[in-house]
């Protein structure tokens, strides 16, 4: 069939085959008369128009697919609509890896080691007491209260253990407990180098230090370390005897850790909690300082380096393309950023706030709930 192109005089909107009543022109063929073959010279031909004429209307619904869809649909009023399937785009991956979190807490427990080391090492370096006090604004205008300490320290439990908590009911737990593993074993770990680097004299002319040896032996650094160890870095339990870590404070650590975990991983809807978590943090500083137990530019700089490498750390695990090392990323420039790759690669997008129960036990009665993202 050969399809002449719409141009012309001789060609209208209805084709070029003439009607009853009209004269016989050129290319027209008489009523009753035998059509010639197409393509054959003298015969009529058949235009594009022609063609769009009588193609046979397509039918109101479509029959679906082999993949049952509907590619398109034409309604009443000769409007077409094309079914479009929607894309299924990937879910994020949040792998477990408990290898990889055990090996985060393995390296906490060696910062923390090596933090109880070199407190065990600056004992004996420390000023004597007749060495007054550095001069500190807050110190030097505040009553001191030894009993202000316990408190502190009493606050510091409380928020541990909530914060601890927080991370079992998360469905991530493992992913969440590997971060806190490695932000708390960067933190030990610079304080460890800046507790022995610089040591201050004593901030209190009442707390209790032990006696210092003359001759400090491999023997005598071991039991001091696990003395301290073994009372988990806290004076209430009279095992914190040794003295001189005060760049930067630990209790601060702590308490600020703890707040920061109980308000990025807790359901938002607990907004009481975190603001408890923040005034308990808040006060037990205060309280830190009003026993003098460090001076306040140990509070100082402890909160500022938890709470950016927190941030930092956080940051970059959020964002898929900070996980790249590029001339354009600045964070990637840190130190560790290489740890971090082999720790959080594998994790795919922000942990949302899901939780569960943690133990196997009474799960199998509250699966008629789903989990919700809070």
């Amino acid at each position: 069939m050969v399809l002449d192109p719409k141009s012309g005089g001789n060609h209208n909107d209805y084709g070029s085959i003439s009607g009853e009543g009209e004269g016989e022109g050129e290319g027209s063929v008489p009523v009753g008369a035998p059509a010639p073959a197409a393509g054959v010279g003298g015969g009529p031909t058949m235009t594009q128009s022609d063609l769009y004429q009588r193609q046979p209307l397509l039918t109101c619904d479509m029959a679906p697919d082999d993949d049952g869809l509907k590619r398109n649909t034409i309604n009443s009023n000769g409007v077409v609509r094309i079914e479009v399937p929607s894309l299924q785009r990937e879910e994020p991956r949040f792998p477990k890896e408990k290898m990889k979190t055990f090996i985060a807490f393995l390296i906490l427990l060696f910062h923390m080691v090596l933090s109880t080391l070199s407190l065990a090492l600056v004992h004996d370096r420390v000023p004597d007491r007749s060495y007054p006090p550095l001069p500190d604004t807050f110190l030097d205008n505040v009553k001191t209260a030894e009993w202000a300490l316990d408190v502190s320290e009493i606050l510091i439990m409380i928020s541990v253990n909530v914060s601890t908590g927080v991370i079992l009911m998360h469905k991530h737990r493992f992913i969440v407990f590997r971060r806190v593993c490695l932000i708390l074993s960067l933190l030990y770990l610079m304080r460890s180098i800046t507790m022995y680097v610089t040591v201050l004299p004593m901030s209190s002319t009442t707390y209790h230090c032990s006696p210092k040896e003359n001759h400090t032996s491999p023997v005598v650094v071991a039991k001091r370390v696990f003395q301290l160890i073994s009372g988990f870095g806290l004076s209430i339990n009279g095992k914190h005897t040794y003295c001189g870590d005060y760049i930067y404070s630990g209790h601060t650590i702590m308490l600020t850790m703890s707040y920061l975990i109980i308000s990025e991983y807790s359901p938002k809807r607990l907004w009481p909690l975190h603001w408890a978590s923040f005034v308990a943090s808040f006060i037990g500083v205060i309280f830190v300082l009003v026993a003098r137990g460090h001076y306040t530019v140990d509070v100082i700089i402890a909160y500022w380096v938890t709470t950016r490498v927190f941030w930092i750390y956080h940051t970059l695990a959020n964002h898929v393309i900070l996980k790249n090392r590029t001339p354009n990323n600045l964070l990637s420039r840190a130190w560790w950023f290489r740890i971090f790759q082999y720790f959080e690669g594998n994790v795919g997008a922000p942990l949302p706030r899901v939780h569960d129960w943690p133990l196997p036990w009474p799960r199998r009665f509250l699966a008629k709930h789903p989990n919700r993202d809070s």
